[in-house]
């Protein structure tokens, strides 16, 4: 069975069990000192209610951070236990025996993070939402399980929801709204969504944000240790402060949401009449700094969209594909959270796109160097250039004792569906690919590069983007399609949805960074 199996035990990718004590020793400790208490007993059991912790709570933030920090040194703790006192058999067993064994360990500890982050909601629940598609050795049995993190975690209860509408607009929802359902469709890591509909007759989705979440992220954000120990275990070439710096700015922004309507507004008035990207519209009038309504969308979700016909999967694919590129090239802004439950899928590849908590939005001086990475090594195949923008960027130490051939070997794996022309597959072996070098501190080159802070949130693109990609088997001649959206080329259409998005952008003004 193939080792990262075992990296559910740790709620995420890249945590190996073997890691897991010591993890919990060193959590507990940090904890111990941030909170003054003397020990902590009872190690055992997961959560038997789906009241997160901060709902309601009350008393010091010191108190919230070791009761929250704790729950996850317990889950990690009972994943190690769990693995040390199968050890035995593990031992003894063989062949197939021993096979399903560690399915059947991966499995308990894949339903134990998905009850325990689920209830617990927050900023180590999106941990657990990353680990639910990232493909890295885990079983489908597991992967299922852990995908109910995407859009079926506990949600708060209907009267914690009314109260929240009440606070934020004055009134009871059933007064705010024409018709107001109390059962929420979808509940995820900060909030939770209603249908409703307007006294003027339009359906929409009202999310509402779980009351107490902001000092429960603020109590993980202040974890400071703790996240600082599972960020070196799971990056450890990168600049660990620097990463926790930029979470926090990000989760701290996705938690007001007038930011998140403004961001969603941007999005779709810029995509509004495209051919196959649908953003709902915001109503202004019904949202707050704890409320987002925008229009209500229906459509498939990504598990049913995997049963569908691979031309239907390629398709979808594209889509999202050009979203994520054309967003960040024209509209120079990057939706930062593209886990399957933010999609919704209508055929002919059209997709809906929800969720805009994370946003991050570039200057033109930090897309350049991009544009110049991808247009150096793709478009010009010149590696020294491609090295010198990467020195630029920050990506590369400028003194670094390696040859250019090293550097580009050790990134081509990022650039490999772009690097020449044809149809290329993008399936969950690349994405594992990708995984694995983005965390491979083997390589020599792996001492010298890191991630300069204001482009973390974009490596949900190598993390995030290609592992959902990979889980369609995604077909397409992507160079010909970065073609069409780099602003270095301005390429013709390559397929019937570029034909018709060309149609699109006729009509309206073109926004794109200046050619390098």
């Amino acid at each position: 069975m193939r080792k990262r199996l075992t990296a559910v035990a740790a709620i995420g990718g890249g945590l190996a069990v073997l890691g897991a004590g010591a993890l919990a020793v060193a959590g507990v400790r940090a904890l111990r000192r941030r909170a003054g208490q003397p020990g902590v007993a009872g190690l055992a059991g997961p959560p038997t209610t789906a009241r997160w912790p901060g709902a309601g709570a009350s008393g010091q933030p010191g108190n919230l951070r070791l009761r929250r920090g704790m729950s996850a040194v317990r889950l990690v703790a009972r994943g190690g236990a769990r693995y040390a006192t199968s050890a035995p058999k593990l031992f003894a067993a063989a062949g197939e025996a021993r096979q399903q064994l560690r399915q059947d360990l991966a499995l308990q500890t894949a339903q134990d993070v998905a009850e325990t982050l689920g209830a617990m909601k927050g900023v180590l629940m999106k941990i657990g939402q990353m680990a639910s598609y990232v493909d890295d050795g885990l079983s489908p049995a597991v992967r299922r399980t852990l995908s109910r993190l995407q859009d079926s975690v506990p949600p708060m209860s209907a009267e914690l929801a009314a109260s929240v509408v009440r606070a934020e607009l004055g009134m009871a929802p059933e007064q705010a709204f024409a018709t107001w359902d109390p059962e929420p469709i979808a509940a995820a890591s900060i909030g939770q969504v209603h249908r409703a509909i307007t006294h003027d007759g339009r359906a929409v989705a009202v999310k509402v944000q779980y009351p107490g979440i902001a000092e429960a992220i603020a109590a993980d954000l202040d974890n400071v240790a703790l996240l600082r120990r599972m960020l070196r275990i799971t990056a450890p070439s990168q600049d660990v402060d620097a990463l926790i710096a930029e979470l926090r700015e990000r989760v701290l922004e996705e938690l007001d949401y007038r930011r998140e309507a403004a961001s969603q507004a941007l999005f779709a008035d810029y995509y509004d009449g495209h051919p196959t990207i649908s953003v709902p519209k915001i109503v202004a009038g019904l949202s707050t700094s704890r409320m987002v309504t925008s229009e209500l969308a229906v459509g498939a979700r990504f598990a049913e969209l995997a049963g569908w016909p691979q031309a239907e999967r390629d398709l979808a694919s594209e889509t999202i594909y050009r979203f994520v590129f054309r967003s960040l090239y024209e509209l120079h802004a990057f939706n930062g959270d593209p886990h399957p439950g933010n999609y919704l899928f209508h055929g002919d590849g059209r997709v809906t796109f929800l969720d805009f908590g994370l946003v991050k939005h570039f200057t033109v001086g930090e897309l350049r160097p991009l544009m110049q990475m991808a247009g150096s090594l793709c478009v010009r195949d010149d590696p020294e250039e491609f090295r010198r923008s990467m020195e630029i960027a920050g990506f590369l130490r400028p003194d670094a004792p390696l040859s250019t051939e090293m550097v580009v070997e050790h990134l081509a794996v990022f650039y490999a569906t772009i690097r020449k022309p044809g149809r290329v597959t993008i399936d969950p072996d690349y994405a594992t690919a990708v995984v694995r070098r983005f965390f491979d501190v083997r390589s020599p080159v792996a001492e010298y590069v890191s991630i300069p802070r204001s482009y973390v949130v974009l490596q949900r693109i190598n993390l995030g983007l290609f592992a959902v990609m990979g889980e369609l088997t995604a077909t397409a001649d992507w160079r010909s399609i970065a073609e069409e959206i780099w602003p270095f080329v301005l390429g013709p259409p390559s397929t019937p949805i570029g034909e018709a998005e060309q149609a699109w952008r006729s009509r309206r003004p073109v926004h794109t960074a200046p050619l390098i």
